[in-house]
């Protein structure tokens, strides 16, 4: 019993994290944050790179880089406009961003990669019709 209290007692919390504070001006921040979200809105749950792909055919005037807009992702999520979901396929995890309005059961399913593979794979025959 004194070695599962000493091993508890020797435990590290976890660090608290400090609250995002931008540096962009607010106004600049809103319409950031708006174009992020309507994004996220229409197109479905998203992962950072497709976001970011997204955003570049925007053509946001603020928005100078992936990392910035990384932290306004993380600034949204602090603030709950937006929301982070798992989706397990067998041994790869795969984080997307979605609005809490979207219900992820109802989200477009991306394809699976070993279902192109066998698709690649299956021979094609030309047809059977023998000339005589």
């Amino acid at each position: 019993m004194f070695a599962t209290a000493a091993r508890w007692a020797a435990k590290k919390g976890k660090p608290k994290m400090a609250p995002i504070e931008l540096t962009t001006p607010p106004e600049q921040a809103q319409s950031i944050t708006r174009a992020i979200f309507d994004v996220v809105r229409e197109h479905g749950p998203l992962t950072i790179s497709d976001v970011w792909d997204h955003v570049k055919d925007v053509g946001l005037r603020g928005l100078t880089s992936k990392r910035q807009m990384k932290i306004m992702l993380r600034w949204m999520r602090e603030r709950q406009k937006l929301r982070l979901i798992c989706d397990h396929d067998g041994p790869h995890k795969q984080f997307l961003y979605t609005t809490w309005f979207t219900n992820p059961r109802n989200a477009p399913q991306r394809p699976k990669p070993e279902l192109k593979a066998k698709a690649e794979k299956l021979p094609t025959f030309p047809s059977s019709s023998k000339q005589p």
